[in-house]
């Protein structure tokens, strides 16, 4: 996963500064400790992280996890990095643990903000500074974030869609589409589809498309979203013209219904994260498009920002996240970094291979072969 992406993106003249330090990234092992062990040998001051989940997406334990381990170690800190898998006592108690274990910084990506901000609340009370890693926390405190341009995401979701419809269901009108969208207790899904809607409710209130239903599926769950997507075909008569699906995952099993009654590949399909299954699926033309979101970068500005925090040096830290993001619930601004995604459809996968994101091997089976010699991925 060696990152070239910082090449591809402009992510603001304060995160380029800051980050120009960093080198390339490669995959590797996860983190080196276990429990709440924080010394992971390298000597540096301790940092916690906690990922939320690995059922919804591949990228928590596939990249975020062997990434920020990279990253953290390489500005010299001390890293133990755990996975939630979706419980969110688990959280709270390996949070506990890392609190009481003495680390100077806490990574969080939680699954819902209640239990983000009552982490953030306990640590905060004991010196710990806290960043919200890719999720914000609603109501929380932490007084740094570390994300993408969610609401961005879902735009590049619509342009994709729109796109796409053009070319599946062009001369249909109203073109029917089914919205399966992420988990209501997180926020970035809300920012996703406020992205979306930005792009599609003009298309709504014209006539040109017409929203059979919108439903969030709960904890981001995959089998969840087909069950639900297929119900709502059903009841549609078995009539869909487009999908706009939140991310990979919930495209998998929506695109799993849709073979099932012989719709895929007529169809356009959404995603997100530019998983290799995803990314498969455009290459074989089940799924229009997906974003990239170059997670090396994020990683890396999570751990040049713990890095500052670490030494109490909040100027340097005010210097990287120079973005604001708005807490709605808390009624405040978190001081952010808000890195740039892709749109990646099938004439851009090279790209995301080109940054180290995948591996040509990963993507490139029986099935998609061709299309990988027509578009150069080797």
């Amino acid at each position: 996963m060696r990152s070239k992406s910082l090449a591809l993106i402009a992510v603001g003249t304060g995160l380029a500064v800051a980050m120009s330090a960093c080198g390339a990234n490669t995959s590797g092992g996860g983190s080196t400790t276990t429990g709440s062990n924080t010394d992971s040998g390298s000597g540096g001051v301790k940092v916690g992280v906690i990922l939320p989940e690995t059922a919804s997406s591949a990228r928590w334990e596939g990249f975020d996890k062997p990434l920020l381990d990279k990253a953290l170690k390489a500005e010299g800190l001390s890293p133990d990095i755990q996975n939630a898998q979706g419980d969110v006592q688990k959280f709270s108690t390996l949070a506990d643990g890392m609190i009481n274990a003495g680390v100077k910084v806490l990574i969080i990506a939680t699954p819902n903000s209640e239990v983000g901000a009552a982490v953030a609340k306990k640590a905060e009370a004991q010196g710990i500074a806290v960043i919200d890693y890719d999720r914000l926390n609603l109501g929380g405190t932490s007084k740094y974030y570390v994300s993408f341009d969610n609401v961005k995401v879902g735009e590049l979701q619509g342009q994709g869609f729109v796109e796409g419809m053009g070319k599946l269901a062009a001369g249909k009108k109203p073109a029917e589409v089914i919205e399966i969208e992420g988990a209501p207790t997180d926020n970035n899904a809300t920012l996703f589809a406020e992205g979306q809607h930005k792009v599609l409710k003009p298309k709504y209130d014209s006539g040109d498309f017409k929203l059979v239903q919108s439903q969030a599926i709960e904890n981001w769950d995959n089998q969840k979203g087909g069950t639900t997507f297929e119900q709502i075909l059903t009841g549609n008569g078995q009539k869909v013209d487009g999908v706009v699906a939140a991310n990979d995952g919930l495209a998998g099993a929506v695109i799993t219904v849709l073979k099932k009654y012989g719709l895929n590949g007529k169809v356009p399909v959404t995603g997100q994260d530019a998983t290799p299954e995803g990314l498969q699926a455009i290459l074989r033309g089940d799924q229009y498009m997906t974003v990239f979101k170059p997670i090396a970068d994020e990683a890396q500005a999570a751990a040049k920002l713990a890095a500052a925090l670490a030494k109490g040096d909040t100027a340097a830290a005010d210097k990287i996240a120079t973005g604001k993001t708005k807490d709605t619930k808390g009624n405040r601004d978190v001081a952010s970094v808000l890195l740039t995604p892709l749109l990646i459809t099938k004439d851009k996968v090279k790209t995301v291979v080109d940054a180290g994101f995948v591996k040509a091997s990963e993507i490139c089976v029986a099935d998609t072969q061709a299309a990988c010699t027509e578009l150069g991925i080797k």
